[in-house]
């Protein structure tokens, strides 16, 4: 649990590192705040297309991000407003929520193929357990609610984000921005977390030899 959490980590650490610096380090050689919010925006685009290329896979939620940020790349472009370079972004990460909230309600909720590495940690018995608990009503109720924290927050943070982007000056949004989603991101683990961990502690003792859950 430790190499996966440090490794999500490590990925927004990157994610939110490398366009600041570009962006301010742009704007520190004069660069307009648009042509530094476009150069910026490029390396997590890049990013996303690399890992597609690698693997040859996307997963439903890798993929709402990717088309959502093409998209809006194409509109900003298009508008030539720095506002909207930040707003794209947030609009992305409330498009986001919206599909894992919509997906809380179905038969698949998108949170679960993110949590299901976390919680089998890639063991061949907690593999198991996680199958046969796909049957268990109480198990997918708890990782029903999980998609439903993610999906609720991304929304209330792109909401949030939103407004700043068009009611403050540009040069503190981008930073702000940054803040407000790190921010939200971290209430949201926290949250999401009592869930996960129940889910985990049903999964490590659906994962128990018969014998021993008797006894």
């Amino acid at each position: 649990m430790k190499n996966e959490s440090a490794s999500l980590v490590q990925t927004l650490g990157i994610e939110i590192a490398v366009p600041l610096g570009v962006y301010y380090g742009l704007h520190a050689l004069g660069a307009s705040d648009f042509t530094a919010l476009a150069l910026s925006g490029v390396f997590p685009l890049a990013r996303t297309l690399y890992q597609f290329a690698k693997n040859r896979t996307i997963n439903g939620l890798a993929l709402v991000v990717l088309v959502t940020n093409v998209v809006g790349m194409l509109l900003t472009f298009v508008s030539g407003d720095a506002r909207m370079m930040i707003a794209k972004d947030s609009i992305g990460s409330g498009i986001t929520g919206l599909v894992i909230l919509i997906s809380a309600f179905t038969a698949q909720p998108i949170m679960t193929k993110a949590l299901r590495p976390f919680l089998t940690h890639g063991k061949a018995d907690h593999e198991a357990a996680w199958e046969r608990l796909q049957h268990n009503s109480r198990f997918t109720n708890v990782v029903r609610r999980s998609s439903f924290i993610w999906g609720v927050g991304f929304i209330l943070e792109s909401a949030a984000r939103v407004f700043g982007a068009f009611t403050l000056p540009v040069s503190t949004m981008v930073w702000l921005s940054t803040v407000i989603f790190v921010g939200s991101f971290a209430v949201i683990m926290v949250l999401s977390g009592a869930f996960a961990k129940a889910a985990g502690e049903m999964v490590a003792r659906e994962a128990q030899p018969r014998e021993l859950v008797a006894a």
